[in-house]
């Protein structure tokens, strides 16, 4: 009979994009999927998501889609998930990778650092890894780098 080793339970580790974390701080059509996969995958993040956070939390209060009392209840969750996630530090070799992305890619200059960053975590190995996102674009870019690029 097989039994508890006491050991933790771990979750496999999946590299989250920011815009696939903010419908964890926020309730948003995406919201469900996002939490499935929260409960399958750790965290592991760029160094700067949560300035990337704080920008989509912001836009949506500007767009009148959140109110003030949403967004305090958002930022405390974003600080919650950011104590629990792995980070990917910046490095010059992470600029490079970026800056390559953007010639070879049609991707923005963050999401370019997303996708350094998760190429940095899997170091450059990226068959099996999981790359999650809402950013279509972002995704495909994944894909062709061979991530196993899941959207919300």
């Amino acid at each position: 009979m097989a039994g508890r080793t006491g050991r933790p339970i771990v979750r496999p580790s999946a590299f989250w994009d920011a815009s696939a974390l903010v419908p964890l701080c926020v309730r948003q059509s995406s919201t469900p999927h996002a939490i499935r996969f929260y409960q399958s995958y750790e965290v592991i993040v760029w160094w700067a998501t949560p300035v990337e956070i704080a920008s989509a939390l912001a836009r949506l209060v500007r767009m009148k889609q959140l109110g003030p009392a949403e967004w305090s209840d958002a930022r405390r969750l974003a600080r919650n998930l950011a104590a629990n996630w792995s980070v990917i530090a910046p490095s010059n070799a992470l600029r490079k990778s970026a800056t390559d992305l953007v010639d070879n890619y049609d991707l923005r200059a963050a999401d370019a650092l997303q996708l350094a960053a998760g190429l940095a975590w899997c170091e450059n190995e990226p068959q099996d890894s999981v790359f999650l996102t809402l950013d279509q674009k972002l995704r495909e870019a994944a894909l062709l780098r061979g991530f196993d690029a899941k959207q919300l």
